[in-house]
């Protein structure tokens, strides 16, 4: 039997009476939310109607386990997405019915009919929106401390069929989907990598508890913490490297090439070994020395490089055009402006 629900003043449906009690499961809908169905007079908060009532955490029916590594985590919309294009890439996500996604503000590329956007505090997981304005207050604090927005945006499809909404990479690069699932619901990653995420996903804090990481590792005393059972999508700038580091195996690399890795890889700092090496060897004084097991992404174009590069070339900064490809070279620069 079909079921219609009404939703900041909108009619949305019709749904599947398990698609109804799945929204009340989630907190998507409350005992408040009006519901109507064929047979109903008028319509109904959903604590009168019987057929739509949830057992109570006392009921006598056991509850089916959770996986030890999803234990204590909400679960996280599902949500299908395709990646468009090469060096400046977006990525495109479909949305059923009462699916939303979140994303940083102003990420957004284009959105079809029916999809209702809404700024939220925080990152829109339950654990952020739930127990009063404090709560909400709290997580939007922690991504101030991450130099991030205090709002993020949530994207909801309140129509029929599918809605897809589209969400553009900052700079050239390449966007990261990740299945937070497959790597024990925890992803740490630099602090301006984050770009959208199914909703559910927590977009939290790491404090780096080692304080040479904290003083040279380049990304300070914080990095983003993504944790849940969803998808979600970070980015990086270039090409992106996968490695799978085994037990005890370490990898060296720039500090500013680190994008993303698993809870389980050990990530420390190491001073290059030789002054004159780091003085005049251009590649600075510390590497991240990273220890497995666990998965590393590596970007070959960290923004910072990218942005010192196009400041030293810009004429603000005393750079000079040196005319590649004039056969006159700088004698063209006597008539500039």
């Amino acid at each position: 039997m079909n079921w219609h629900v009404a939703v900041n003043g909108q009619t949305i449906g019709p749904f599947p009476q398990k698609q109804i009690v799945a929204g009340l499961r989630s907190g998507q809908y409350d005992q408040t939310t009006m519901v109507w169905r064929e047979g109903f007079s008028d319509w109904l908060p959903i604590a009168k109607v019987p057929e739509l009532a949830v057992p109570s955490p006392s009921s006598t029916a056991q509850p089916q386990p959770t996986p030890p590594s999803m234990s204590g985590r909400p679960q996280a919309h599902e949500i299908d997405y395709e990646i468009f294009g090469h060096e400046m890439q977006f990525v495109e996500v479909e949305l059923d019915p009462q699916e939303s996604v979140v994303a940083e503000a102003g990420a957004m590329m284009y959105m079809s009919d029916n999809i209702q956007m809404q700024t939220i505090f925080g990152d829109g997981s339950s654990s952020s929106q739930s127990g009063g304005f404090f709560n909400k207050m709290l997580g939007a604090g922690k991504r101030l401390l991450t130099g991030e927005s205090l709002f993020m945006t949530m994207f909801t499809f309140t129509g029929y069929g599918k809605g897809r909404v589209a969400f553009a990479a900052p700079y050239p690069g390449k966007i990261i989907p990740l299945d937070l699932g497959n790597y024990n619901g925890r992803i740490i990653c630099q602090k301006d990598a984050f770009l959208c995420a199914a909703k559910g996903v927590s977009v939290g804090i790491a404090f780096q508890k080692r304080i040479g990481v904290a003083l040279f590792g380049g990304e300070g005393f914080i990095m983003q913490r993504l944790d849940g059972d969803g998808l979600c999508f970070v980015h990086a700038g270039g090409t992106i490297v996968e490695k799978q580091l085994e037990a005890g195996q370490t990898l060296r690399v720039d500090t500013g090439c680190l994008v993303a890795l698993t809870q389980t890889v050990q990530y420390d700092i190491e001073f290059v070994g030789n002054v004159k090496s780091a003085v005049f060897g251009g590649e600075g004084f510390f590497f991240a020395n990273l220890r497995g097991p666990g998965h590393v992404w590596l970007q070959s174009l960290p923004f910072s490089r990218l942005a010192g590069r196009i400041f030293a070339a810009a004429p603000q900064a005393g750079g000079k055009s040196v005319g590649e490809g004039s056969v006159i070279g700088n004698i063209a620069n006597l008539f500039e402006r």
